[in-house]
């Protein structure tokens, strides 16, 4: 087709934006694909920016684009778009083909998160691999520093970055739904280029020399603390220090796999706290990471570096240009994920759990230093360290924000789970099991070696969600699930043995550290010992769970054992307050199942509770989550007495204890106030009893009740219509009603009985009210507002069809009624003192 291609790109441009408006976006769509096909790679260099921001929006929000985190499956476009953007559809075919050719795109350093953002400004180049030989030096100042990024690493930062951008979301629609274009589009990029079986398909375009071309090779002096504490670089050999790309066929495969994962690493996950940052930064971190590396991945018969051996050149890269540590809060706001940013960030996790437990059991239990000699396709030596080296540091970071800033209600669960999937990697390794089995499982101790060198995860968090837990309401069912989750997942047979084996490892004295064998140890066969070998591998896994919290934590951490005298404390804590929203939610049900009670079958004939103030409304739906909460709890207090070896003795005991104080009338007691000019003033103390719900204001309506909201068993057309009847009535009759319920005789009590609120004179101190309002006394009405209930009516109903049957017509009925309902005012008001003390 010849006719396109002598077009120029501007016209192109320019065509293809007034089309924007005017064409829908199948058509659109089909347009691009005959672009793409039929134009060279030089015009479709030019459009290749335009058309992914119109795709994925503009990085400052302001350009929405095609909107993929509101596009669901009920939408007509989802198909299309789906379609356009996977893995093997026209816009990546576009990618390969700019790829081809070796153009480059940028991006503004001001995009990037602010810890990355913040040491390139400050003059050192980044950890990550993946912004080296990228900078573009500018000549008028640092704010103009840009990125230049080929044609797939700017498609993948742009689709990354589309899930950071703020939404503002249609009312009634939420952006956390896991069917959106978007959170299918990164499930099938992530299966696409991270296979649990098979090989990443190649590229369909190649460039002159034959293949894709992949970035420059990085150099030997760059360290690699961002992504790897516990190995040697075990890609170098592949991808970066290979003297021609080209030369391997399987190293495009792996950079296209290592691209998108350190990218969406890079933008998702990397965002933590200034102090936190310094931290990581500080010569302390950088210099045990690399004794420890020097140590690790030294050859055959090396000599171990001593301690302080390292310069400051040793772990850290200087740019051209150097300038004072700027301030961070002129580079960066608070980051706060949202729910929907969390659940792909699960995703990332689920699937790399995956990836990584496909690797093939014989390359899985080879050594590095076989490893080293046989040949293995690089997939595979991806899959080894792709969790430890790409994800650990940057995920953990992620995390220990979340749980210190996300608000406490249920939405936390979607960070919870992201932390439960990535420290049970075991759950992800293909095999099928019952989850009946699945639930007793013990945890294979191949898993030994990933629990110690992720000891932080386990320990670290787990005191963090502590911390929320007791400053969470319990009585909510979906809170309670969480601490049942956390506790079930920690009670796993063999993990907390993991774990505390990790802790000693850790506490290990430092001395152990210095004597450390050489690498290059002789093997049994080789006239060694099988004791110095034994030895070696201790003081390894030694090496590993130090480096691993020194990375985390800076080595002058002050590390709080999971199973120590403290941490014990602050769980017999939790476990005092699941007792209490035990007794709590217990006294709410049994509540809510009397009033349930009273206001069913036997409150048609009149015996039940006619209060307008009950406040269990939908008792069934309020019973059935109390339920669950109670039964949460429960397993919650079995699984934190098996992971901390609690004596059940003294757990009952402590429970009995606090069920009885809360039976003795805790219960009854409202919060903790103190007197002010105007009633009531809730203390801390008060707010957090009510929080928590020990004990609450014995709250009820003070108005007119007349004027309450129409009830679901009430007529509105009578309720209406009888309140002005009764109202004409009490305007005209109004004196002579107060007169007599003033009477102190037996006329004054009959009338007191029918015409007066019996809490007219209750003053209710039991909530902070003014003194106004405590001290105000209601008139004496006639309220005709119970004629209005379904229950009324068909009880007359039933009273007339009676009446019938006894072929008494309908006068002599309300005759009948009528002096039924004054009989028993009167047996009311001559017994009805004694009837209350009864």
């Amino acid at each position: 087709m010849a006719a396109p291609t002598l077009q120029q790109p501007s016209f192109l441009l320019a065509n293809l934006k007034a089309d924007t408006s005017t064409k829908p976006l199948l058509q659109r769509c089909q347009d691009l694909v005959k672009i793409i096909d039929d134009y060279p790679a030089k015009e479709l260099h030019a459009i290749f920016p335009w058309l992914v921001e119109t795709v994925f929006g503009s990085l400052d929000g302001i350009i929405a684009g095609w909107n993929l985190r509101l596009l669901h499956s009920r939408s007509n476009e989802y198909n299309i778009v789906l379609e356009f953007l996977k893995p093997s559809g026209p816009m990546m075919k576009l990618v390969y083909k700019l790829q081809a050719e070796e153009y480059k795109y940028e991006i503004p350093v001001n995009y990037l998160p602010g810890p990355v953002k913040a040491c390139i400004q400050e003059g050192v180049l980044p950890d990550c691999p993946l912004f080296h030989n990228k900078l573009q030096f500018p000549l008028s100042g640092l704010l103009t520093l840009n990125l230049a990024l080929n044609p797939f690493e700017f498609f993948m930062f742009n689709f990354a970055y589309c899930l950071l951008t703020p939404k503002s979301y249609p009312q009634g629609q939420q952006g956390s739904s896991t069917d959106s274009a978007y959170f299918v589009l990164v499930d099938t990029y992530l299966k696409y280029f991270l296979p649990s079986e098979g090989s990443v398909p190649p590229s369909p375009f190649s460039d002159s020399r034959g293949s894709v071309t992949a970035p420059s090779p990085r150099s030997s002096s760059v360290s690699f603390a961002g992504y790897g504490v516990h190995s040697p670089s075990l890609l170098k050999h592949h991808i970066f220090h290979q003297p021609s790309v080209n030369a391997d066929p399987a190293a495009q495969e792996i950079w296209r796999s290592e691209t998108l994962l350190q990218m969406f690493v890079e933008i998702w996950l990397h965002h933590y706290s200034l102090e936190m940052y310094q931290k990581l930064q500080s010569p302390q971190v950088k210099l045990a990471l690399l004794q420890y590396r020097l140590s690790m991945s030294s050859m055959p018969c090396q000599p171990y570096a001593p301690p302080g051996s390292g310069t400051r050149h040793t772990y850290q890269v200087l740019l051209p240009f150097h300038s004072p540590p700027p301030l961070w809060g002129l580079l960066e706001e608070p980051f706060s994920p949202t729910e929907e940013h969390v659940l792909v960030v699960r995703l990332l996790v689920k699937h790399l759990h995956a990836f990584a437990n496909s690797l093939k059991p014989e390359q899985l239990s080879s050594s590095p230093s076989a490893h080293s000699h046989t040949h293995t396709s690089p997939l595979e030596e991806f899959k080894r360290v792709v969790v430890q080296r790409f994800v650990q540091q940057k995920l953990y970071l992620f995390l220990q924000n979340c749980f210190g800033h996300w608000p406490l209600d249920a939405s936390f669960r979607a960070v919870l789970e992201t932390w439960l999937s990535y420290i049970q990697p075991w759950r992800y390794t293909g095999e099928k099991t019952n989850p009946q089995q699945d639930q007793n499982r013990t945890v294979p101790d191949k898993w030994e070696s990933f629990v110690q060198e992720n000891l932080l995860m386990y320990t670290k968090l787990f005191q963090v969600f502590l911390n929320r837990a007791v400053r969470t309401d319990l009585v909510n069912a979906k809170n309670a699930l969480m601490v049942f989750r956390v506790a079930k997942v920690f009670a796993q047979p063999n993990l907390a043995e993991m774990i505390q084996k990790g802790e000693q490892l850790f506490l290990e004295p430092e001395h152990v550290l210095h004597h450390r064998q050489p690498r290059g140890y002789l093997t049994p066969s080789q006239g060694g010992s099988y004791v110095s070998s034994r030895q070696r591998v201790v003081t390894d896994m030694v090496f590993r769970v130090k480096s691993h919290v020194y990375a985390l934590e800076g080595q002058d951490c002050q590390y709080k054992q999971m199973f120590g005298t403290e941490l014990r404390g602050a769980v017999m804590k939790l476990i005092q307050i699941i007792a209490q929203a035990r007794q709590t939610a217990k006294r709410i049900s049994d509540h809510s199942s009397v009033a349930t009670a009273n206001n069913s079958f036997m409150s048609w004939f009149g015996l039940g509770s006619s209060d307008h103030n009950n406040t269990f409304n939908g008792a069934e739906d309020s019973g059935e989550c109390l339920k669950k909460t109670h039964e949460f709890l429960d397993r919650a207090l079995e699984n934190l007495c098996q992971i901390f070896k609690l004596n059940q003795g003294q757990l009952t005991q402590l429970i009995s204890n606090l069920g009885s104080s809360e039976d003795d009338g805790n219960c009854k007691q409202l919060p903790d106030c103190i007197q002010g000019e105007n009633g009531l003033i809730l203390t801390d103390l008060g707010r957090k009893q009510i929080i928590s719900g020990l004990r609450r204001f014995d709250i009820q309506y003070q108005g007119d009740p007349e004027l309450q909201p129409i009830r679901s068993y009430e007529n509105a057309l009578l309720v209406r219509l009888l309140y002005r009847i009764s109202s004409l009535i009490n305007d005209r009759f109004g004196g002579h009603m107060n007169a007599l319920c003033s009477r102190p005789d037996f006329l004054g009590r009959l009338g007191r009985h029918y015409l007066a609120d019996p809490d007219s004179t209750t003053q209710l101190k039991q909530s902070p009210l003014s003194r106004r309002t405590l001290e105000r006394n209601r008139q004496p009405r006639l309220s005709l507002r119970p004629l209005a209930s379904y229950r009324t009516i068909l009880l007359l109903l039933v009273f007339y069809a009676f009446g019938g049957v006894l072929s008494l017509g309908p006068v002599s009925s309300i005759l009948l009624i009528l002096s039924g309902c004054f009989l028993l005012g009167l047996v009311m008001t001559l017994f009805g003192d004694k009837l209350k003390k009864h």
